[in-house]
């Protein structure tokens, strides 16, 4: 019998890029994604509903920010609060072993129209949740969501450099640099 390995989720998510990319999304079944990764079908479903959501994670990038702007300074601005959690994660999810890995999920999301579509929706998940934690720290409703919409366009933007092959640099930075621009921009309008 097979000796247990840790990381069931991430065994399957590596299993299931590599099969998409091998054979393509529409091409790959549950049992594929399941048998590559030395698991079986129930252990798949007990971390994920169906093959679209195996390259999407649990809510940790969701969960990171809301961390993250909960635990922003007290007197921080509402962008400055998105901004501490960008470089949360930035620390503890957007790290260089995670760099090839994602740069290959993008490519397999961005030929996918189902997969793009996900995309989206959880990028829409993604603000409302930071909507909601910048209005656990007071932020009035309308300034919070101007806010969460600025601090998803400035990752959409960190996230693009930092998955791109020639970059080198840490995802906190970008996140930061873009931040700048973003803010800049809002000033000359």
């Amino acid at each position: 019998m097979a000796r247990w390995q840790p990381d069931a989720p991430g065994r399957l998510a590596a299993a299931a890029l590599d099969l998409f990319e091998e054979h393509g999304y529409e091409n790959t079944t549950v049992i594929e994604i399941a048998e590559r990764a030395g698991l079986t079908k129930s252990t798949f479903f007990r971390y994920f509903p169906d093959k679209r959501e195996v390259l999407f994670g649990r809510g940790t990038v969701t969960d990171l920010l809301v961390e993250g702007i909960a635990s922003a300074p007290p007197a921080a601005g509402p962008l400055d609060a998105v901004a501490h959690a960008l470089d949360a994660l930035g620390r503890t999810f957007f790290t260089a072993d995670r760099r090839e890995f994602s740069a290959r999920r993008q490519a397999v999301l961005n030929a996918h129209t189902e997969l793009r579509e996900r995309e989206a929706l959880k990028r829409i998940d993604l603000t409302a949740a930071m909507i909601e934690a910048l209005n656990r720290r007071g932020v009035p409703s309308l300034t919070a969501r101007l806010a969460a919409k600025l601090g998803t366009l400035v990752w959409e933007i960190a996230y693009e450099q930092w998955i791109d092959t020639g970059n080198s640099e840490d995802f906190g930075p970008l996140a930061r640099q873009a931040l700048a621009e973003v803010r800049a921009a809002g000033a000359g309008c």
